[in-house]
């Protein structure tokens, strides 16, 4: 693992700098309507997470060409709802999926 690099830290005692402040800029806020919006859609992704991961661990009829179809799916959908989000849809439901069709499919 690589060392931090504190060299663009301010010194002790000096205030920040125009530059610094331009590049740390607070994200706009969101109005209460907008974060209601924004919950609504996470748990619509979660219940469509949940379905689909208990569609693939339960449905004995289906192929692996199946199970694989529906994560793409469920990731355009995540993408579609979540257009900028992508990281966090890779670090947080992708290894799920993952995990469940290397299990129901003895995948390696």
């Amino acid at each position: 693992m690589g060392s931090l690099d504190y060299s663009h830290e301010p010194q002790a005692g000096a205030g920040p700098s125009s530059s610094d402040c331009a590049s740390h800029e607070e994200p706009a806020q969101q109005s209460p309507q907008e974060l209601e919006e924004e919950r609504r859609k996470i748990r619509r992704l979660q219940m469509v997470v949940n379905m689909v991961s208990q569609v693939i661990a339960q449905d004995s009829t289906l192929s692996v060409e199946e199970a694989a179809e529906m994560v793409a799916d469920t990731r355009r959908v995540a993408l579609g709802m979540f257009p900028d989000k992508e990281l966090a849809f890779n670090l947080i439901f992708w290894p799920r999926l993952q995990r469940l069709m290397r299990e129901r499919f003895r995948m390696q």
